[in-house]
């Protein structure tokens, strides 16, 4: 019996990873194409603002979507309503708190399959410190090499501590915030 030398090892365990990895580790957000926005209502007018930061690590498995991981980050210091007053507030500590929680984070738990290109993805949503089980209506489409995530995630900001201190009062700012999120992903197989 041959023995083997280290770099002979070395190479074959690299060549096995190699063929071992799924084509969906090459899966990529392309932030051009994305947009994560919010919407709330201040005295019963909708306010309006988006996230300009962002990113995702997804490992979707269009054969096995149960076999799929989703981690989603925001940063919170890219929180925009358009209005420089309003943006200068948000980072501070009774909205976003940014020096202490400069990102909120989605983690997938599962992935089910619904049909017709709709999934449910239930994980855990860390925004300040905050941890909360949610499950997320999700819709793919796909043109071209370009896959579209797209759904919309209903809120309580008080759950979250977002508008703290005076700001907890709901007459001024309402509780409900919907967070809809657009993704474009490249590398995702055919659904």
């Amino acid at each position: 019996m041959s023995k083997l030398s280290p770099s002979a090892l070395f190479a074959a365990a690299l060549t096995a990873v190699a063929f071992a990895t799924p084509v969906m580790a090459q899966q990529a957000l392309v932030p051009a194409q994305s947009a994560v926005n919010f919407e709330a209502k201040q005295m019963g007018v909708p306010i309006k603002g988006h996230f300009q930061k962002f990113d995702a690590k997804i490992a979707f498995d269009t054969v096995k979507p149960e076999a799929s991981k989703i981690h989603f980050s925001v940063d919170t210091g890219s929180a925009t309503m358009g209005v420089k007053e309003t943006d200068a507030e948000l980072p501070k500590a009774e909205w976003f708190n940014v020096a202490k929680f400069p990102q909120a984070t989605f983690d997938s738990t599962a992935v089910k399959a619904l049909g017709g290109g709709k999934y449910q993805v239930d994980g855990t949503l860390t925004i300040k410190g905050n941890v909360q089980k949610v499950s997320l209506p999700v819709t793919l489409t796909q043109s071209g090499t370009t896959t579209t995530a797209a759904g919309t995630l209903p809120l309580k900001r008080l759950t979250y501590a977002i508008g703290d201190g005076d700001w907890k009062d709901t007459s001024m700012v309402a509780d409900e915030v919907l967070v809809q999120f657009k993704l474009a992903l490249t590398g995702v197989g055919k659904i």
